[in-house]
């Protein structure tokens, strides 16, 4: 699941995206309103969570741009005000779902989910990926390889996922840093071959052929040796 966070609290932003990388989402996060404007209209993501007041663009006015030029990608609008009327408003500017603040993580990721679910047969995201005989279940978050259950850690997950969508094609390692760990930079740490060296433990180890393979100078790749 990739979800944009349009939210200029700082300290807020910071823990929604925590939260949703914890539980194996890819978190985006623009804190002014016309620049979250630009990222949702020109990217795909499964799900906008937008603040109502914002700088510069408030979320309805993102809401209604969006709507206006045919954009139906699930949104949850939050916001501290409360009243039925300016739930009202927010469900009425295109708005899917609106959380009034403070809240619950468990509760907007509860709603998030149900959005998904909602979602028109056309635009519903990827439940199932494949990849010979390794199948990921994006909803359950089970992997299995031939049938046999494979445990994986969250990040392990994400890059599995990742690797998953792009079967067949070379991801570098400045891809996997900018979408699996949201580093724009490269830390210059090993975090990538050991993450890879222990998903290639669970996942090749004790079968046949290989699928994750390295493509030296350049990066991984997945797909049937």
């Amino acid at each position: 699941m990739k979800v944009l966070i349009i939210e200029d609290d700082a300290q807020l932003a910071a823990y929604l995206t925590k939260a949703f990388s914890e539980v194996g989402a890819v978190a985006e996060h623009i804190a002014d309103g016309r620049e979250g404007l630009l990222q949702a209209a020109g990217n795909d993501f499964d799900v906008l969570v937008i603040d109502r007041m914002l700088p510069s663009l408030d979320g309805l006015g993102i809401v209604r741009t969006l709507r206006a030029s045919g954009d139906k990608t699930p949104v949850l609008i939050l916001s501290a005000l409360g009243e039925v009327d300016d739930r009202v408003d927010g469900l009425r500017a295109g708005g899917d779902d609106y959380l009034v603040k403070p809240f619950a993580f468990s509760e907007l990721h509860a709603r998030v989910e149900a959005l998904l679910r909602r979602a028109t047969p056309g635009d519903q995201p990827e439940t199932q990926l494949e990849v010979a005989d390794l199948e990921m279940n994006l909803l359950t978050r089970e992997v299995a390889r031939a049938g046999q259950r494979i445990a994986l850690q969250p990040r392990e997950f994400r890059l599995l996922e990742y690797l998953m969508r792009h079967a067949g094609q070379v991801v570098t390692r400045t891809m996997l840093l900018e979408q699996v760990w949201d580093y724009n930079f490269d830390p210059q740490t090993n975090v990538i071959d050991v993450h890879i060296s222990r998903l290639r433990g669970k996942i090749d180890k004790d079968f046949d052929p290989p699928l994750l393979q390295t493509v030296r100078g350049a990066g991984y790749v997945l797909r049937p040796k």
